[in-house]
């Protein structure tokens, strides 16, 4: 091609590879939910393997896969020949890829595993290649043809790889009923190990906090809550918490009730189920709360069941979706 222009190369390869994500749909079938249920009821480990490329690919879904509540790693055939073979037991599992199905160092690995009765998860192009006919399932990963110019680079091949053992990841995140705070766990370092050892009393607002009589009148509750921005009133009678009210309350308070808005006591708009999280609670704690109920705020309460402070979702896990 002469004088090519490189933006129309780099985006007819995106193209390339988007479709071949696409075309691996009809691959997500009942094979697939086989390996998903045979990886569940693994007893030990599931050993990821390939060579190249494929190795390059199973390693970073060894990866994936142990940091989502699967225990797992990448073991190198060649390796296995001199020694590590001695890492796989009768409970695990193996998932092998190689492409074409017929990658030497791959097959030769195969007999071994064969021998000790150990499942094996086969991923190729080719279902009546070598691996695909010795696997005990197999996830078929064809792609019409790679990204690359010349059609020779994994390009496409590689990029299915990963997004199939993604795939796998996330069934079996739902599976095992994978929550924020296990990824937390599993995470120990930097921003969330910080947030998995931090406590709600270390992050919550504690200082002038909006609280109300429930005979307050709106207009009050309303000037409190501009003043003190935290998108919410609390309501407290006898010095317990018997409501709230956010900013969808007033929304719906006004268009209900109109020119009585300002007169209408906080006792007939707040919600008297306010969600509640204990001071010595985790941050990941109180994440999962305020997602699991679509919320963005939670009152919080010490040991004798007083309001002590409120806490957001900006204090809380990264990446958690919040509604208002």
């Amino acid at each position: 091609m002469d004088n090519p222009n490189i933006i129309d190369v780099a985006r007819q390869c995106l193209e390339t590879e988007a479709k071949a994500i696409t075309q691996l749909l009809p691959s997500i079938n009942k094979d697939f939910e086989k390996a998903v249920d045979l990886i569940l009821s693994c007893r030990g480990k599931l050993i990821v393997t390939g060579v190249g490329k494929s190795g390059h690919i199973g390693s970073k879904i060894a990866a994936t896969l142990a940091s989502t509540g699967t225990p797992s790693f990448y073991l190198n055939p060649l390796d296995a020949y001199h020694g590590d073979l001695g890492m796989i037991d009768e409970h695990d599992v193996v998932m092998a890829i190689s492409y074409s199905g017929m990658t030497d160092e791959l097959i030769r690995f195969m007999p071994m595993l064969k021998e000790r009765k150990i499942p094996i998860i086969g991923m190729s192009c080719n279902p009546d290649s070598i691996l695909g006919k010795n696997a005990d399932i197999h996830l078929n990963i064809a792609v019409e043809s790679e990204a690359d110019p010349l059609n020779l680079v994994p390009t496409s091949s590689t990029t299915v790889t990963m997004v199939m053992g993604d795939a796998l990841a996330c069934a079996l995140m739902v599976k095992r009923h994978f929550e924020s705070g296990d990824f937390a766990r599993l995470h120990p370092g930097g921003d969330l190990g910080r947030r998995l050892l931090t406590h709600v009393s270390e992050m919550m607002v504690s200082e002038d906090l909006p609280i109300i009589n429930p005979s307050d009148k709106m207009g009050e509750a309303i000037e409190l809550i501009t003043q003190r921005k935290l998108g919410l009133a609390i309501v407290v009678e006898n010095n317990q918490l018997v409501g709230i009210i956010t900013d969808g309350d007033v929304r719906r308070a006004m268009h209900r009730l109109k020119e009585h808005f300002f007169t209408t006591p906080a006792s007939e708009v707040m919600c008297k189920t306010p969600k509640t999280i204990q001071a010595n609670a985790r941050i990941v704690d109180a994440g999962e709360v305020m997602n699991h109920h679509s919320i963005h705020s939670l009152i919080v309460m010490n040991e004798r069941n007083q309001v002590v402070g409120v806490i957001d979702s900006f204090s809380c896990l990264p990446g958690t979706r919040f509604y208002h």
